[in-house]
């Protein structure tokens, strides 16, 4: 199954290192990031976990909940997390997905049998209250993941749902944004009083909106 942006993410009841989750019931209203794991023990992966539960202040901010996913079962997801802490410093507290019978990677087409016929690949997605798929990235297995990036993305998708604007190249939350092209000058003066700077008429700078 091949998921595209805009699509609903499936629905599943997985054990996890948090008991039982039926994913959309514990999303609920929540932002949520989902990413995948080859394989608990893993020297990127511990890296990236650690970061994550570092992180939780953040994605708290951001109304998101974080969720990962090893084919490996709960007990040696719970070994590993004492690794975590013991190397990063940082405790596990998110759910860890035990995926040994490859149903949510199934479902998420987290198996690429060009890299691997049955670990995971390093997947994210962020999934939008409503379910809906907004960003996926596959990593290599040697490049951990830019929590960052992902960070900087949420705050872009969230201020782009709520007012006219896109986010130009290397926006971070406080930059200029872009007015849309499908807003005419006259709605965006009604829009965006404070005026903008017109580069092209296609290319309208603007202050962020919810920062002015």
């Amino acid at each position: 199954m091949s998921l595209r942006l805009g699509d609903i993410a499936p629905d599943f009841t997985q054990e996890s290192t948090e008991g039982p989750i039926n994913f959309h019931e514990w999303a609920g209203d929540s932002w949520v990031i989902l990413f995948s794991h080859p394989k608990d023990f893993t020297p990127v992966c511990t890296t990236e976990l650690g970061e994550v539960s570092r992180l939780k202040p953040e994605f708290d901010k951001r109304n998101v909940k974080a969720i990962g996913l090893s084919v490996d079962p709960v007990d040696e997801h719970v070994a590993w997390a004492g690794d975590i802490q013991e190397t990063q410093g940082h405790g596990l507290n998110f759910p860890l997905l035990a995926d040994s019978d490859r149903k949510v990677s199934d479902l998420y087409d987290m198996i690429h049998p060009n890299a691997s016929d049955s670990l995971t690949v390093r997947s994210v997605f962020i999934i939008d209250p409503n379910k809906k798929i907004r960003l996926t990235i596959t990593y290599p297995a040697s490049t951990g993941r830019n929590f960052p990036e992902i960070l900087r993305v949420i705050d872009s998708l969230q201020l782009t749902d709520d007012y006219k604007v896109a986010t130009p190249v290397n926006w971070t939350d406080g930059g200029d944004c872009i007015i849309v092209p499908s807003v005419s000058n006259e709605q965006a003066a009604e829009m965006f009083p404070q005026g903008w700077e017109e580069k092209k008429p296609y290319l309208r700078m603007v202050k962020q909106p919810n920062k002015t």
